[in-house]
């Protein structure tokens, strides 16, 4: 780690995270680092605050993702701290709003894969709607789970639906076990799931004929969610921290200054 009181090199400041000296002069250029300092010689001469931002910078990237990180600093490195508060803000409130659709996906897939009821044909869309009991065209089963016809037939391309043909007709009928793939993977694909992997859920189901699966799939999602959520966590301290040494060290002002 290198010392917090004093000046060193790009190359120092790389070193604690395995990182080259040009991607630090590249984060200096982007703002993400406040302007450094020029030596005699006309190198960069980095500090404390520069270590700081850093830190806080990587950290902020494994929960928040490197554009919203590189926002985040910016703002911070101009001195906007109601901006840079609203960035943090809509990402915590992005983060939750995944977590109650997972919780949304979990019980309409359960409902879904367990025994259902009649259906309702009235059901709120985002609801389990149980699976018809009679074969349906596929007008019929894109308006039962709202999408539109040409995303059935884009799901029937990639392997997640599987429809029979008429005999008589030669248009796609829909089982009931094909009806209830299409509102899983629905649920699934509100969770952004990408359809490969909907298309790997669903083949899982049919050949074990049991919703066994779902439950690995959602605990990954969720272990993916709390993970990103302690990384948050760890980011916002370092951030504190990068905070309270610039203000300490007047570094706001000098890089608005030098901006």
């Amino acid at each position: 780690m290198p010392p917090r009181s004093t000046a060193f090199r790009p190359t120092d400041l790389a070193g604690e995270h395995g990182l080259s000296a040009q991607a630090v002069r590249n984060y200096e250029e982007q703002g993400i680092l406040p302007p450094a300092e020029r030596g005699a010689n006309g190198y960069r001469r980095y500090g404390a605050v520069h270590a700081q931002a850093l830190r806080a910078f990587l950290a902020l990237r494994r929960g928040f993702g490197h554009r919203t990180a590189t926002e985040v600093l910016n703002a911070a490195n101009r001195g906007e701290d109601e901006a840079m508060f609203r960035i943090i803000d809509r990402a915590h409130a992005a983060l939750l709003h995944e977590r109650e659709t997972l919780d949304e996906v979990e019980d309409a897939l359960e409902a879904l894969l367990a025994s259902p009821p009649e259906p309702s044909p009235h059901a709120p869309r985002g609801r389990a709607v149980a699976a018809s009991a009679e074969p349906l065209t596929v007008g019929a089963l894109a308006h039962q789970v709202g999408l539109h016809p040409a995303t059935l037939r884009t799901w029937e391309r990639v392997g997640i639906l599987r429809p029979e043909r008429d005999r008589a007709t030669g248009y796609r009928v829909y089982s009931p076990e094909a009806a209830r793939d299409a509102h899983a993977a629905r649920e699934l694909r509100r969770g952004g799931f990408p359809l490969t992997r909907i298309r790997d859920f669903l083949d899982r189901l049919r050949g074990a004929g049991d919703p066994s699966y779902l439950g690995a799939t959602l605990d990954e999602w969720r272990a993916g969610i709390n993970a990103r959520s302690r990384a948050m966590l760890a980011g916002a301290r370092e951030l504190e921290a990068y905070l309270a040494t610039a203000a300490g060290a007047g570094a706001f002002s000098a890089a608005n200054r030098a901006r």
